[in-house]
């Protein structure tokens, strides 16, 4: 039976932009303030869920909703299950959008929204794809899982909580990175580090949304400090750096705002990180701001050092690349500042190493360092696993492009399964606007991303 994939994708186009607008109109932040028995993560997150397990079941699946924090999509029948895993949750947003980011708009040929790449684009076109091959009704030989968690942007809970009880797939892959394939991903370590306020005249320093993004803004109060000095030398400043700083006077002293750019964690060289240049410009101003133990340590161990070398834990493996290393909070409680530093770990250094020398820095810059659970080795499929020959067959297939393997620093839910990897939806070249302001994904490449999975689905399960 020949099947025109590129057809049937065509038929379904608008139903697909139908959907996924509506899935892209949930603001699905994770909001622990507003967090519930009911709803673990936030409402955001479990309405995003439960709109996507409503769709399937108008669509006559079978779905099951796992405590509001991760849901199942079944078909099929066999011995051995395929697991799709994709994510309903999104990064937050930040002032820097030119439109509603949880109102869809398409223009010339893309559609903006929060989530429009990472990932609701890519899983509902994913999920469109098995729903083609019910539609088909093609026969199978195999089971399909397609799960989705609530927060995979933070802390895996939803997806943790679904393996605790529903059974593990025997293979699959993620719909939330870029094609050809990516069948390696870095180890995923983040700890903090905590420094003491104390009585100087750094008040206060805050910047960045999540450890796995690059600060776009932050902030700092100061005292002892003119306000003609410091925007004197904000003016010099500025017009050398690529991030800008403004002064304003306020009740509790100087403010200090600093302005970057936004950009994945895993590729913290892509943007620009306003927490460590307000760190390196505060020095400026004062003798005892220079000295300051916390400021001296962003700027002499972690600015301008996205590979982890000024802290000495920069490490270059043959297959996987090099360690990155993301400082991606500042966050004053309880007079401490705390830096929540993510790296991105190739095989080859393990995070006991990191931890060793990251510890000899505590002593001279004092201070402390605490490490959450759960951070994640690196994990890599063998390019000659049967799972990835397919899926690279498939994409050069429909994309006349040679496939290859990748490795990447960013993680997904593929590394949940042994033989599990990450498949598109972002194509090589493309613009990748992941976790930045006006985040969109251009129609046709989900288009054609329906397509392939389809295609691949079916491969792996007939």
């Amino acid at each position: 039976m020949t099947i025109s994939w590129k057809d049937e994708v065509a038929k379904r186009k608008d139903a697909f932009l139908e959907d996924l607008q509506t899935m892209l109109r949930v603001n699905s932040v994770r909001d622990d303030e507003h967090a519930t028995a009911d709803a673990p993560v936030g409402p955001g997150p479990k309405k995003a869920l439960e709109t996507f397990l409503s769709i399937a079941e108008r669509d006559g699946f079978e779905t099951k909703n796992i405590d509001n924090l991760a849901g199942r999509v079944s078909f099929g029948e066999g011995d051995e299950t395929l697991g799709i895993i994709a994510h309903v949750d999104v990064v937050p947003v930040d002032d820097q959008w030119e439109t509603d980011p949880f109102e869809p708009v398409i223009k010339d040929g893309k559609i903006y929204a929060r989530g429009a790449s990472d990932d609701k684009g890519p899983g509902m076109a994913a999920y469109y794809a098995l729903k083609m091959i019910k539609e088909l009704d093609l026969p199978v030989s195999k089971k399909v899982h397609f799960i989705v968690g609530t927060d995979e942007e933070s802390e895996w809970q939803g997806i943790n909580r679904y393996f605790e009880t529903e059974p593990l797939p025997d293979f699959g892959f993620s719909p939330d990175a870029d094609f050809p394939i990516i069948n390696g991903e870095k180890g995923i370590y983040t700890t903090a580090l905590k420094f003491p306020v104390g009585d100087g005249t750094l008040k206060s320093f805050e910047g960045g949304q999540r450890d796995n993004m690059v600060p776009g803004a932050a902030e700092a109060v100061i005292s002892g400090v003119s306000l003609a000095d410091a925007e004197a030398k904000a003016k010099a400043f500025n017009d050398a750096q690529p991030a800008k700083m403004s002064v304003e006077e306020t009740a509790d002293g100087l403010k200090v705002v600093s302005k970057g750019k936004v950009s994945h964690g895993a590729f913290p060289e892509n943007g620009i990180n306003a927490a460590t240049y307000l760190a390196a410009f505060l020095r400026q101003l004062s003798d005892e701001l220079a000295d300051n133990s916390f400021l001296r340590f962003v700027e002499e161990r972690l600015h301008e050092s996205t590979d982890g070398k000024k802290l000495g834990i920069n490490y270059h493996d043959e297959t996987m690349g090099d360690l990155s290393a993301n400082p991606g909070v500042f966050k004053q409680a309880d007079g401490e500042i705390t830096i929540l530093l993510n790296c991105r770990v190739p095989a080859g250094i393990t995070f006991e190493e990191i931890e060793e020398i990251i510890d000899k820095a505590a002593e001279a810059y004092h201070f402390t360092r605490e490490t959450p659970a759960g951070n994640q080795e690196p994990h890599y499929v063998s390019p000659e696993d049967p799972l990835v020959q397919t899926l690279l067959d498939v994409y050069e297939e429909h994309t006349g492009e040679k496939g290859y393997e990748q490795v990447i620093g960013g993680g997904t839910y593929g590394r949940l399964l042994e033989r599990g990897v990450a498949f598109g939806a972002q194509l090589p070249g493309a613009e990748d606007t992941m976790h930045q302001p006006n985040e969109y994904e251009p129609i046709d490449t989900l288009l054609l991303a329906m397509g392939i999975y389809a295609d691949a689905i079916y491969r792996l399960i007939k």
